[in-house]
């Protein structure tokens, strides 16, 4: 998209222009829940869509930094502008992101067709922060062709990644102990595309064999998912990974792929509003607004309640007329 834009131009029309300072802002924005941020959510709902979202997942010490800054490099070499949204495990105390994917993809900071933002994952527990959603959303408004997540190293919960990205890459590595056993069988349900990186280590094709074994497995009718072997650190390999995303692109067009999409955009809403609503019950637990929190949380103490009735008398308590 053009980055010509008039300096009276509002901050979303920038964004939706393609300019990469209103991007890095509007991002910011949507981080720090400013009352911009809901104008720019809003704004951007009717021209989602478009960009393809690509998730890497997998075991931490597999490579995926890496192997996601290998095919940045092949997609620039294909022309396609590049968005990327790394979850990082957040600082205890500050909550911010430690690992720092921007420092590691560093040698792209002078492409503007490439934009890395980190995510803290603030404690949560599966693959992907809540906010992840909302900043893919961003990304994908200021016309970036393909956009990249990659979780945090969690296990099966980041089945979740199956809610936002089209294409979806499991990545493992040959000496990783447990490391084929680690990847459940719901991540195996959500992968379009098994990865064992660091391919030039001793045991990767045992592992490639250990993994079409466990594919074989599954229910008949299942769509076939490749197995690749790929070394980040020289390329070897990437370049078939990136034509097998573009291959499993291609099978999200037509009516059945975007029957898949429209499910999925569907999903995704429901997830933001769930985070959403999540988050003004937090804000009303902290003021306390009239609903007698702290008399809940002592019946629990005493153990005359469980948390979930608890829970369930929250929520009735703040359906209740004030």
């Amino acid at each position: 998209m053009a980055e010509s834009v008039s300096p009276s131009d509002s901050l979303l029309q920038r964004l939706l222009a393609g300019q990469t300072i209103a991007l890095a802002k509007s991002i910011t924005a949507v981080e720090n829940d400013t009352p911009q941020a809901a104008e720019i959510l809003a704004g951007i709902q009717t021209q989602l869509g478009r960009a393809l979202v690509v998730g890497f997942t997998g075991p931490p010490g597999a490579g995926k930094s890496t192997l996601v800054n290998a095919l940045i490099v092949e997609l620039r070499c294909r022309e396609r502008s590049v968005g990327v949204v790394a979850v990082d495990p957040s600082s205890p105390l500050t909550g911010g992101a430690i690992l720092g994917d921007r420092i590691r993809m560093s040698e792209h900071n002078r492409d503007p067709g490439v934009f890395v933002r980190s995510l803290a994952a603030r404690g949560h527990l599966g693959g992907l922060s809540p906010m992840a959603a909302r900043v893919i959303d961003v990304m994908d408004a200021a016309g970036r062709d393909v956009v990249i997540v990659e979780t945090v190293g969690a296990g099966q919960s980041e089945v979740e990644i199956a809610e936002i990205a089209d294409v979806r890459v499991v990545i493992c590595a040959p000496g990783l102990g447990d490391d084929v056993q680690a990847i459940k069988a719901g991540i195996l349900e959500i992968a379009d595309i098994l990865v064992v990186n660091k391919a030039d280590l001793p045991l990767a094709e045992r592992t490639v064999s250990q993994l079409k074994g466990m594919l074989s497995l599954r229910e008949a009718g299942m769509a076939e998912v490749p197995v690749l072997s790929t070394t980040a650190t020289n390329g070897e390999g990437v370049i078939a990974l990136v034509d097998a995303v573009e291959a499993r692109a291609g099978t999200l067009e037509g009516t059945v792929g975007e029957e898949e999409r429209a499910d999925r955009a569907l999903r995704r809403v429901r997830r933001l509003l769930a985070d959403a609503t999540a988050q003004q019950v937090r804000r009303l637990i902290r003021e306390d607004s009239g609903v007698n929190v702290d008399d809940l949380c002592t019946q629990v103490q005493r153990g005359e309640l469980g948390v979930e009735a608890a829970a369930a008398q929250l929520l009735q308590r703040l359906k209740e007329p004030s």
